[in-house]
């Protein structure tokens, strides 16, 4: 699948220092690897709906980091997928009485737009789960033969053949001591897990599964629904999990370095692609797990059931600025959970335009300075707001000698804005 068109990365003089990073698996704060090429896996979208600032806190949030791995000189992979079939996209695309695939297709068209207009990187892979299906179908066949998955008879009108992965029989098939037993990522007791597996689509009451926790890796086929060959597994569709797990499998190293995505997905999606992955090819998924925090609106949740939604798309169109947008989201650290407000959204428009004030003016070797401090809170955990606090004290200092900028700190301050934050001063 076609991904969208990156700007062109400014490169600027020195170097990133060492980057750390907060993992959800080991819950502290680790050091990343400081040469070489370093990968990043991010879950994409289901695209039924535009999207809106939580989707963009998280994307924006892993363009810090590509930013600072490419800014520290590293050659970066990165991997989106996005889930062109799934439940939630059949069920919208049936009350809107609009074809499944002309509705995935409108909305993938529109989050791109969004993320260019944004300035987020595009992902060296874009990869769709439809596409993706011949090589889903041979890993779910293979957790059969080792008796890691298993069949579930046909029950209160269901059919026969729908396939679970046994948490149990994974859990106990790894030995090795960064081996994946269930809670590895979420470190989660179990009356939590059975609460968000409910919540977020699993299926605990399913009669006929093993444990209340075994997730789906294929559903077969249902009377209106669409479905692809299967090989020994019978026409269907995949899981959502066992998805990202074998498209990151197919493009990225085994483990790959990042795993990130919202704190939404660290359970049951990211703890169960994890013990997918294990049981595919006796190595970690990932080296690490990072997650962004939630986006809410004038501090509720925002949810489409609320009908509180604030849409990227909904604010372009208005006539907002993208790098207002962008400023407004990394106001607040990734791994926080924020809410939107128009406060907040009129103070990242009137900071956007104190930089750019300042630009006009910028002194003679100021860049330097303001260079190092941006690179030194990034490498903190993609620390934005200090990154955001540097550039404001700059823009002070260049606001109140109000002499005739240097052309030269102009240029490398604006790239560095570009570079680093992904802002467009």
């Amino acid at each position: 699948m076609k991904s969208w068109t990156s700007r062109p990365v400014p490169v600027l003089p020195g170097t990133m220092p060492a980057l750390r990073l907060f993992d959800t698996a080991q819950g502290s704060e680790v050091a990343l690897p400081a040469g070489g090429e370093q990968s990043m896996y991010v879950c994409g979208i289901t695209p039924y709906d535009a999207t809106h600032m939580g989707h963009a806190a998280s994307y924006v949030a892993f363009d810090l980091l590509n930013r600072a791995w490419r800014d520290a000189g590293q050659r970066v992979s990165y991997v989106q997928n996005v889930t062109d079939v799934d439940d939630p996209l059949l069920e919208r695309a049936t009350a809107t009485g609009v074809d499944w695939r002309e509705l995935a297709a409108s909305q993938i068209q529109l989050f791109q737009t969004d993320m260019e207009a944004l300035n987020v990187l595009a992902p060296d892979h874009y990869v769709g789960a439809v596409e993706s299906v011949p090589v889903i179908v041979p890993a779910i066949e293979r957790l059969l033969r080792d008796g890691l998955a298993y069949r579930v008879p046909g029950t209160a009108g269901e059919p026969d053949g729908d396939v679970y992965y046994d948490v149990e029989a994974a859990g106990k098939h790894t030995v090795a001591p960064d081996a994946w037993t269930l809670g590895s990522v979420s470190h989660l007791g179990e009356s939590e897990m059975l609460e968000l597996f409910a919540e977020r689509g699993g299926d605990p009451g399913r009669a006929g599964k093993r444990q209340a926790l075994d997730p789906l890796l294929w559903r077969v086929a249902r009377e209106g629904e669409p479905s692809w060959p299967g090989g020994e597994l019978g026409e269907g569709r995949p899981g959502w999990h066992i998805e990202c797990t074998v498209i990151a499998q197919q493009y990225l190293p085994a483990p790959f370095t990042v795993q990130g995505g919202g704190s939404d997905l660290i359970f049951p999606h990211h703890e169960m692609g994890a013990g997918h992955a294990y049981s595919l090819s006796g190595v970690p998924l990932a080296h690490h797990y990072a997650h962004a925090g939630m986006v809410g609106l004038d501090g509720e949740k925002m949810s489409k059931s609320k009908g509180n939604l604030v849409l990227v798309s909904k604010l372009r169109a208005e006539g907002e600025e993208p790098a207002a947008i962008r400023l407004a989201i990394l106001a607040h650290h990734y791994r926080s959970d924020w809410s939107w407000t128009a406060e907040g959204f009129a103070g990242a428009k009137d900071r956007l335009a104190t930089w750019r004030r300042a630009l006009a003016v910028a002194p003679e070797g100021s860049a330097a300075g303001v260079i190092a401090e941006m690179r030194s809170a990034l490498a903190a955990d993609l620390n934005a707001p200090g990154a955001l606090a540097a550039m404001d004290r700059w823009a002070a200092a260049a606001n109140s000698a109000a002499s005739a900028g240097c052309r030269h700190d102009q240029a490398l301050v604006s790239d560095a804005a570009d570079a680093l934050l992904g802002v467009v001063l």
